[in-house]
């Protein structure tokens, strides 16, 4: 796990581009969690998939300690953990060193003075814009319809392709691998009856 300072700089991090030499020490696509909280979904993906290096990204350390604990112990080298507030994430990746983000269940921020802050607003696409590959996927799973709406909104409003989305990801693809994956904090909405949307695009 690595914790950079919590003041904000805007200097760039000495990994910054050196993600796979230096941390992972294996060339293969990095793939992003952002808001990861104990990490059950970075660690369930690097397990799926060994071909790719997944890094969970978190401001909360106490949860993402768990998640780097959970890989230690699992044996997992192609997994590791930020802290780091999610909008200094340009500082820490270069251009198009990451091929793949996803965003679970991140808090919808539905004041609307909170716009900046929601993971899917234009200010954080155009963060991903800088870090992700041409044609990068970008996954959001949430069971905020709000935030699901908002997000389609917006990707509407930018011509960004939708590749797929799905107001009840269960009800659609129960049985689908990489989307069963379940945190917590999901199994309890899951229980509650909330439905699970989904939404895929490039970038």
């Amino acid at each position: 796990m690595i914790q950079a300072p919590l003041k904000e700089e805007v200097a760039d991090h000495p990994m910054k581009g050196n993600w796979n030499k230096s941390f992972f020490k294996k060339d293969q696509p990095i793939v992003l969690e952002l808001g990861c909280g104990k990490g059950e979904y970075t660690v369930s993906l690097a397990q799926k998939y060994p071909d790719k290096n997944y890094m969970g990204i978190d401001i909360k350390g106490n949860r993402i300690w768990r998640g780097s604990k959970t890989a230690h112990e699992s044996g997992l080298d192609n997994v590791g953990f930020l802290r780091i507030q999610i909008e200094r994430i340009e500082y820490f990746f270069a251009r198009e060193e990451v091929s793949e983000i996803w965003i679970t269940f991140p808090d919808p921020q539905i004041k609307y003075k909170t716009e900046r802050k929601r993971l899917t607003s234009p200010a954080f696409l155009e963060r991903y814009r800088k870090l992700v590959k041409p044609g990068g996927v970008i996954h959001l799973k949430t069971d905020s319809k709000f935030l699901y709406d908002y997000t389609l909104k917006v990707l509407k409003e930018q011509n960004i392709q939708v590749n797929r989305f799905s107001a009840d990801i269960y009800k659609e693809s129960p049985d689908e691998e990489v989307l069963k994956i379940q945190t917590h904090y999901e199994k309890i909405f899951l229980r509650q009856g909330i439905p699970i949307t989904y939404i895929n695009f490039n970038l």
